[in-house]
């Protein structure tokens, strides 16, 4: 058998595999299933059979042979839409060729069925694993769920709060640290911090970066020049017309990431004031429109398409029972176009 000459237009089943190759179907499922307990002569022998026949496994029988499904469940929160992409990017890019497939699952981590709604998806895919990008890593009950479904997790956050092979960890603190100075060794003194959200750790993590910082040269960030944001667009518009409409206005703003960053791009446009003459302006992630817009954006790389590949790397070394030793992430300044010394 094989693609040209499926007579009766079927497609090829496991059966048909394991006739023509001679072997049994448990040692085609074997091979499937990458099982270590096959010969490498079987395998190369039944792996040529599947290409010639173009046999495709169900995902939905491997999963009820296996009792669970071979996905990889994204739990997220995030507001951003440059964060959750690029985090699916990373983990498609670790999981391709495995058989496994990504399903994601925003939920909101203030709703009163938060935990039910997170076991019930859990329960309901038998998820092979999960990957849980911040603030739904900070959640214990997330992970006491995920524990007790036999799941296995990885968690990506700005401090550990889990064993090594557990954790993603981002540092965020050191990349705000690094924002700071970048702003105190251009001449500004008068600056403003838009933050995340409070539920967020990132968010603390970024603002005590910063502030410890500003505090190494004597600088003292004001609590009234510190403004919540939601880590939106809308609410870095917000945050800055309220910041920039002051008569002591900043010189700088530094923004929790580049979605508030944007947004105080458009308040300062609509308020006449040029970015950087009149504002400079620092953002947090270097999502792509980051270096798309003009003028460019300043801001703290953080690879976030690469903390979801290493994410989904650990979870499939803990499905093997490996290890993997990986550095954690640091956070790097990409000082662009809208950044100056304060007139």
């Amino acid at each position: 058998m094989s693609r040209s000459d499926d007579r009766d237009g079927k497609r090829a089943t496991i059966n048909d595999v394991a006739r023509i190759a001679g072997v049994s179907k448990k040692t085609v499922s074997r091979v499937i299933n990458a099982s270590p307990f096959v010969r490498d002569e079987t395998r190369a022998k039944v792996e040529a059979v599947i290409a010639q026949t173009g046999f495709a496994p169900d995902p939905t029988a491997r999963g009820l042979a296996f009792r669970r499904s071979f996905l990889i469940g994204m739990i997220y929160d995030n507001p951003s839409p440059n964060y959750v992409v690029n985090m699916q990017q990373g983990i498609l890019d670790a999981v391709r060729g495995s058989g496994l497939e990504l399903v994601v699952h925003p939920c909101n981590r203030q709703a009163e069925n938060f935990h039910a709604d997170v076991k019930a998806f859990v329960v309901r895919q038998k998820l092979f694993g999960a990957v849980l990008p911040p603030s739904v890593s900070e959640d214990e009950r997330v992970c006491e769920i995920l524990t007790e479904a036999d799941c296995p997790y990885v968690r990506i956050a700005s401090v550990s709060l889990d064993s090594p092979e557990r954790m993603v960890v981002t540092h965020d603190n050191l990349g705000a640290a690094e924002a700071a100075r970048h702003l105190v060794e251009l001449g500004h003194r008068k600056v403003a911090f838009i933050s995340g959200p409070a539920t967020f750790r990132s968010s603390h993590e970024r603002g005590e970066g910063f502030r410890r910082a500003l505090a190494e040269h004597h600088i003292t960030l004001d609590p009234s020049d510190v403004i919540e944001g939601a880590y939106t667009f809308e609410s870095g518009v917000e945050a800055a017309m309220g910041l920039l409409q002051r008569k002591d206005r900043p010189t700088a703003i530094f923004a929790g990431n580049d979605e508030m960053a944007i947004g105080v791009y458009k308040a300062a446009r609509d308020l006449g004031l040029a970015v950087p003459g009149d504002l400079s302006v620092v953002g947090f992630d270097d999502a792509p429109m980051a270096s798309r817009i003009w003028p460019a954006l300043t801001t703290v790389r953080l690879p976030i398409r690469d903390m979801g590949q290493m994410a989904a790397e650990k979870l499939l070394a803990l499905s093997r029972g490996e290890t993997v030793t990986q550095p954690d992430v640091r956070p790097a300044l990409i000082a662009r176009e809208s950044t100056a010394a304060p007139r």
